[in-house]
């Protein structure tokens, strides 16, 4: 089912900051950057590879208001990894699939995620305790 990492996300509260971080330290490149008004984030698109599937990244999520889930994230938790995100082929039938076995769907259908791919969280109480999202990558 699953074909990759597709990304780390990581919960920051500065962005740019961050950005220069990991562009000095790993020499990663920004490939996207984009505002998710739907998830209440600022994020970046940092690559990392590419592979079967498609690439990896690392998503530096800042929050667009204390009260989003990133927000709140980073009030508990501090800055650090927020979710993984595996590659799957279709969302729809992964959710489908993944949902028949008794996994907790916390998005029932897919919906918008980063460079115009489609994506659904999975509850995080189900799966280890982290925050898992399936990721499909856009049609090219």
């Amino acid at each position: 089912m699953f074909m990759r990492i597709d990304h780390v996300g990581i919960a920051c509260h500065d962005l740019e900051e961050k950005i220069a971080f990991f562009e000095r330290t790993f020499e990663l490149t920004v490939v996207a950057r984009e505002v998710n008004q739907e998830q209440g984030v600022k994020e970046a698109m940092l690559h990392i590879a590419d592979g079967q599937g498609g690439g990896s990244y690392i998503q530096l999520l800042e929050p667009l208001d204390p009260d989003t889930p990133v927000g709140k994230f980073l009030a508990k938790r501090g800055e650090g990894v927020h979710h993984v995100a595996f590659g799957v082929p279709d969302v729809a039938q992964a959710l489908e699939t993944i949902g028949g076995r008794g996994v907790r769907l916390l998005d029932e259908k897919p919906r918008h995620g980063s460079m115009g791919s489609s994506i659904a969280f999975l509850h995080p109480k189900d799966v280890a305790g982290m925050l898992t999202e399936l990721v499909q990558a856009p049609e090219r």
